[in-house]
C-alpha cells in the first residue's frame, strides 16, 4: 500500500487504518459518530493527501480544460475554483474534480485518488493543444480543516485573512511558517472550512501545529469514515458509488455543472443536450428509511407493487438526524419528493421516502 506523509502520525494517534484507493488511510480515531459531530459542531482535521493534482499549463490550457470539463471554466478568475466532471464519450462520467485557476495560463485539477492514472490518460488523449499536462500528485499533501471553528484555528497560524476568502476561492500564503501554501475555501463536509495544499515535506509540521492550535476549539483528527457520513448528509456524490462511467451528470442531479450553453464543444455535449430536451429515465434521489436498518450500496429499490425500480448507491445512519439515509437511482416517475419506496434488505422490505437534498441543514 502507498502511504501519505502523515501515515505514521495516524498510527501514533491510534487510528484504525485500512486500504483505500491503494493507500493506507485512517478510517477513524475514536468513533465515526463522535468525529462526525466534532466537525459539525467544532472542527476536525482530515488527511486527504491521497487525492491527485494535475497541472495544465500553456497558452492553450483553457482550450483543453473546456474540452474535457462539463462546466464552463472560461468564467473563472485567477484565485477561483470550480467543481466539475470529465464526461466520457458515451454520456457517463470519467471522474469529478475541482479546477483551480492559478493564472491565465495555468490550472490545477484535483482528482480522486482511485482515478489518478485513468484521469491522466483521459486528459492526455484529449490534449491536442499547446498545453502541458503534469501529474504532481506525489508532491502535494492535502489537509482538510473543516467545521465552524476552522477559520478561527487557522487564523492563529497564518497572516492570510482566512475568513475573507469567499466560498470556492483560494489564496496563497504562509501557514505555520511554511510558504506557498494554497488555502482553499472548499471541502466535502458541508460545515465550512478550508483545504490546504502544501509540500509533502511540510505536512507533519503543519498537521501537528493545527492540532495544537485547535485544542482550545476542541479539534480532533478525523478519518475517512466520518468524511463519508458528512458528505452523505449533504447529498454530495461519491465517485464509484453515486456517479461512474455509466451515469450522466444530468441523471445525477449535476446539471448545474453541465453548461450546455458554453460555446466550446466538450465530450458528450450532444448526449446531454438530448437528455435535457427529451428527459431522462432515471434520476439520483435522496431518501430516508422508516427503520433502524441501514441501506447499502447495491440494494434493490422497489415501487409499491414490489417491482424493482432502482438501486441504492450510498447509505448510512445519519449521526445528526439519527435515521438511516441513502442515495439511489430510481425511475423518473418515482423521483419526486415524497414518493414512497421500498428498500429490499435480504427478505425484508423497508419503507422509505424520497426527500429533498441536503438531508442535513444547519437549522436542524
Amino acid at each position: 500500500m502507498k502511504e501519505t506523509p502523515l501515515t505514521q502520525e495516524h498510527i501514533n494517534l491510534g487510528a484504525r487504518m485500512m486500504s483505500f484507493a491503494g493507500y493506507n488511510m485512517p478510517v477513524s480515531y475514536s468513533s465515526i459518530n463522535e468525529e462526525h459531530l466534532r466537525v459539525r459542531n467544532n472542527a476536525g482535521l482530515f488527511d486527504v493527501s491521497h487525492m491527485g493534482q494535475f497541472f495544465l499549463s500553456g497558452e492553450d490550457s483553457i482550450k483543453l480544460l473546456q474540452k474535457i470539463s462539463s462546466n464552463d471554466a472560461s468564467k473563472l478568475v485567477v484565485g477561483q475554483a470550480q467543481y466539475s466532471c470529465f464526461p466520457n464519450s458515451s454520456g457517463g462520467i470519467v471522474d469529478d474534480f475541482i479546477a483551480y485557476k492559478i493564472s491565465d495560463f495555468e490550472y490545477m485539477l484535483v482528482v480522486n485518488a482511485a482515478n489518478i492514472q485513468k484521469d491522466y490518460d483521459w486528459i492526455q488523449k484529449a490534449n491536442t493543444f499547446n498545453c502541458k499536462l503534469t501529474d504532481r500528485s506525489d508532491e502535494f499533501a492535502l489537509l482538510a480543516l473543516q467545521g465552524p471553528k476552522a477559520a478561527d484555528i487557522l487564523a492563529k497560524l497564518t497572516d492570510v485573512k482566512v475568513d475573507q476568502i469567499p466560498y470556492y476561492y483560494f489564496a496563497k500564503g504562509t501557514v505555520c511558517g511554511k510558504e506557498d501554501v494554497i488555502i482553499s475555501a472548499t471541502g466535502y463536509t458541508g460545515s465550512g472550512g478550508v483545504e490546504l495544499y502544501l509540500d509533502n515535506k511540510d505536512a507533519v509540521h503543519v498537521w501537528n501545529e493545527i492540532l495544537e492550535a485547535g485544542k482550545e476549539f476542541d479539534i480532533s483528527p478525523i478519518g475517512l469514515g466520518a468524511r463519508d457520513t458528512l458528505r452523505l448528509e449533504m447529498g454530495y456524490c461519491l465517485y464509484g458509488n453515486d456517479i461512474d462511467d455509466t451515469t450522466s451528470p444530468i441523471e445525477a442531479g449535476l446539471g448545474w455543472i453541465t453548461k450546455l450553453q458554453k460555446e466550446d464543444d466538450f465530450y458528450s455535449k450532444k448526449i446531454f443536450q438530448k437528455q435535457k430536451a427529451d428527459g431522462i429515465s432515471k434520476k439520483l434521489v435522496g431518501f430516508i428509511v422508516n427503520d433502524r436498518r441501514v441501506p447499502r450500496n447495491g440494494y434493490d429499490i422497489l415501487d409499491e407493487t414490489g417491482a424493482v425500480i432502482g438501486k441504492v448507491t450510498s447509505g448510512t445512519m445519519s449521526p445528526c438526524l439519527e435515521i438511516p439515509i441513502g442515495l439511489g437511482y430510481v425511475n423518473k416517475s418515482h423521483a419526486k419528493s415524497g414518493s414512497e419506496l421500498g428498500i429490499q434488505i435480504r427478505n425484508k422490505v423497508l419503507n422509505a421516502r424520497v426527500t429533498k437534498l441536503p438531508f442535513y441543514k444547519k437549522e436542524d
